[in-house]
């Protein structure tokens, strides 16, 4: 009898597997990566940023500086952005590093006269630097919470790394960490409250409320040190919206139970309290005739009309989402009374180093805002045709589109070349089925696109790169973490790559051409006079230099 011989099966041929782009270029783990994008951010700095000539960057470092050395000299001192936190920053380190004997200058009256120029140059050394230490330390600082911020957003660490280093080396940071500018920390603030109104919309929490109340007070603060962030801001109940779902529906907790309504009465209550103890702020900013005379109404010939509009706006965000999304109607009106007490105890940081030039600026940003607009901007509000202000924002879009090709007008903006990937992005995961995705990503983008055209009318210069940088990353951050299987396409790891090197190679254009600029000190005079009128430099006629 014979017995059958099994035949052996044809081995499969063993396919490759896909290299996974997301882990070759994260090689050194959340952690270390972090730490190293940390390190080559300090790098950066000390290279081209410390050791700068002191008068180099002086537009806006002289003006800072000469705030907090006033203000430690117990003098009052306002700045039109007006960069409260900045100057109280470079004031509080000025104090510190007197106390450790480590500088001399910290207020005004300690400063050398102009005449004698060798002193004077070691002095004024010696603040600026200490001073853009701050700038170095405030970035650093921002960095890292947007790093907690974009772990926080997605499910894949990777994908928050990568964020993290687009935004360490965005041309708004970089250009930031060695200047002292009111834009850092204002543009940040607002986009670490987008941060966490998104977060908190995708999942209702028992403390949703509170951490509206933190991004309300993140709004108000950042306001305080920029008043262009009124842009971002007005644009943050539209961005929302379409982040919700399914688990989006409120907690347990506020399912119109006698507790949920006990919280809410609380909140109220907090509320209350607070908003009381800034209505002389408020009233203030709304009757600013005698802290600010210059200052003109911008509609209907009175102050706080487009302020009441603005939160209707914001009203209209919060009731529009909480009717989609299912969230009760208890946790609905906690949510108002977070938003009223945040942005009151925001506005009680106006006390700390009290100035009623800065309420009013602060509380009335548009009207500010005018008075250093361009002249053809200037004209077409002042019209009243409304073609002319909305075909001045087409052209501004049309050129801001220009830049975001980078080759029909080069900047110093490593952010543009994302969108080269981002766009494509949108529609390609709107054609797989996810359109919430592509929506979410393409109103980033949208904004980022009408924030930069208003910006056009001051050059788009790269400091306002701040404002828009993060909502193309964040924009670009949604997409990859949704569409995480494109990190197996085989261009994945060479695009990943290129952008690396771009957004290294690029951010730092900006910084080797401030230290290795010929140009001489002289055009400070063209504003030192005005700017800077009990601190006259030595190369400049005006103001007389004190003996």
């Amino acid at each position: 009898m014979t017995k059958p011989v099994a035949i052996p099966e044809p081995r499969q041929p063993v396919l490759a597997r896909p290299s996974d782009t997301f882990a070759r270029l994260t090689p050194l783990g959340w952690t270390g990566g972090l730490i190293f994008i940390v390190a080559l951010l300090a790098a950066s700095f000390i290279l081209a940023g410390y050791f700068v000539v002191y008068w180099r960057t002086a537009d806006m470092d002289f003006m800072v500086v000469y705030s907090a050395l006033l203000l430690n000299d117990g003098q009052p001192a306002f700045f039109p952005h007006p960069a409260y936190f900045t100057v109280l920053g470079v004031k509080l380190w000025f104090q510190v590093l007197h106390q450790l004997n480590l500088l001399d200058t910290s207020s005004l009256s300690r400063m050398p006269p102009a005449t004698d120029r060798l002193a004077f140059d070691a002095a004024m050394t010696s603040v600026i630097r200490a001073a853009r230490v701050v700038a170095w330390m405030t970035a650093t600082s921002f960095v890292v919470v947007f790093a907690g911020l974009a772990r926080w957003l997605v499910r894949d660490w990777r994908v928050a790394t990568l964020a993290t280093f687009a935004f360490a080396f965005s041309g708004g940071v970089e250009f930031h960490m060695r200047v002292l500018r009111s834009e850092m920390i204002a543009g940040c603030l607002i986009i670490f409250a987008l941060m966490i109104l998104i977060a908190v919309s995708r999942r209702g929490t028992i403390w949703r409320p509170l951490a509206i109340a933190a991004a309300a007070m993140l709004c108000v603060l950042g306001l305080e040190n920029k008043i262009h962030a009124i842009l971002l801001i007005a644009a943050l109940p539209l961005l929302i919206l379409p982040f919700g779902g399914p688990a989006s529906a409120s907690d347990e907790f506020w399912s119109n139970s006698a507790r949920a309504w006990l919280a809410t009465l609380t909140m109220a209550l907090v509320a209350g309290l607070l908003l009381r103890a800034a209505l002389p702020l408020i009233a203030l900013g709304l009757d600013p005739t005698t802290a600010m005379p210059s200052l003109h109404p911008l509609l209907l010939g009175k102050f706080g009309v487009y302020q009441l509009g603005l939160l209707a706006w914001i009203g209209a965000g919060m009731l529009t989402f909480a009717m989609v999304q299912r969230v009760c109607l208890a946790e609905t009106f906690a949510a108002i009374f977070a938003v009223i007490a945040g942005a009151s105890l925001g506005l009680l940081a106006l006390f700390i180093e009290y100035n009623p030039s800065n309420v009013v600026v602060v509380l009335n940003p548009i009207e500010e805002m005018m008075t250093f607009a361009g002249q053809s901007a200037a004209s077409a509000i002042d019209s009243g045709n409304p073609f002319a202000a909305i075909g001045l924002f087409l052209s501004g879009v049309a050129s801001v589109l220009q830049r975001y090709t980078f080759v029909l007008f080069t900047s110093p903006r490593p952010t543009v070349f994302l969108t080269w990937l981002i766009v494509p992005g949108i529609v390609y995961a709107w054609r797989r089925g996810e359109r919430q995705t592509a929506t979410q990503s393409a109103l980033l983008m949208l904004c980022a696109i009408a924030i930069d055209s208003l910006g056009i009318r001051r050059g788009l210069k790269v400091e306002y790169f701040i404002f828009t940088d993060p909502l193309i990353i964040v924009a670009g951050m949604v997409l990859l973490d949704r569409m995480n299987d494109l990190r197996f396409h085989r261009w994945a790891y060479p695009i990943g790559v290129a952008l690396v090197a771009l957004h290294i190679g690029v951010s730092q254009a900006e910084p080797i051409k401030m230290v290795t600029a010929r140009r001489g000190p002289e055009g400070i005079c063209e504003w030192n006079q005005y700017y800077l009128p009990l601190l006259p430099m030595p190369w400049c006629e005006l103001p007389a230099k004190r003996p």
